[in-house]
C-alpha cells in the first residue's frame, strides 16, 4: 500500500490562496490515478478533483471549477492541489487519495471514496469570512 502524507493547509482569509502537496512513499505510485476529498464538519466526505497518472484527465466538482488546479510530478511522486479564491465554504478537512486500481495510460478516472484505497492523514483548511 502506498503511503500518502499532505501538507501545506492553514488559516487564510477568503479570496486567499493556498497549495496543497501529497507525497507517495511505499509502494510506487506509478500508473495509479490520484484525487483530493474534503470534508467539513458533520458532513461526508466529497469529491473535490482527480487526475490520471498521465494528466490526460482532470475533473473537478462543480463547486470548485474554475478556483481550483489540481497537477502532478510523477518524478516526486507529488501531487497538488492550487486552491485559488477561497471561500469559507472550503473550510474542511483536505485528504489526498490514491485509485485501488493502476490504471496507466487510462483517461478514466473515479470521483467516488470508494474507488481509492490509499489515503493520507488530511490537513486543515480553514477559510475565514
Amino acid at each position: 500500500q502506498v503511503q500518502l502524507v499532505e501538507s501545506g493547509g492553514g488559516l487564510v482569509q477568503a479570496g486567499g490562496s493556498l497549495r496543497l502537496s501529497c507525497a507517495a512513499s511505499g509502494r510506487s505510485s506509478s500508473g495509479y490515478a490520484m484525487a483530493w476529498f474534503r470534508q467539513a464538519p458533520g458532513k461526508e466526505r466529497e469529491f473535490v478533483a482527480a487526475i490520471t497518472w498521465t494528466g490526460n484527465n482532470t475533473p473537478y466538482a462543480d463547486s470548485v471549477k474554475g478556483r481550483f488546479t489540481i497537477s502532478r510530478d510523477n518524478a516526486k511522486n507529488t501531487v497538488y492541489l492550487q486552491m485559488n479564491s477561497l471561500r469559507p465554504e472550503d473550510t474542511a478537512v483536505y485528504y489526498c487519495a490514491a485509485d485501488k486500481i493502476a490504471r496507466y495510460l487510462s483517461s478514466y478516472v473515479s470521483t467516488r471514496v470508494g474507488d481509492f484505497g490509499s489515503w493520507g492523514q488530511g490537513t486543515q483548511v480553514t477559510v475565514s469570512s
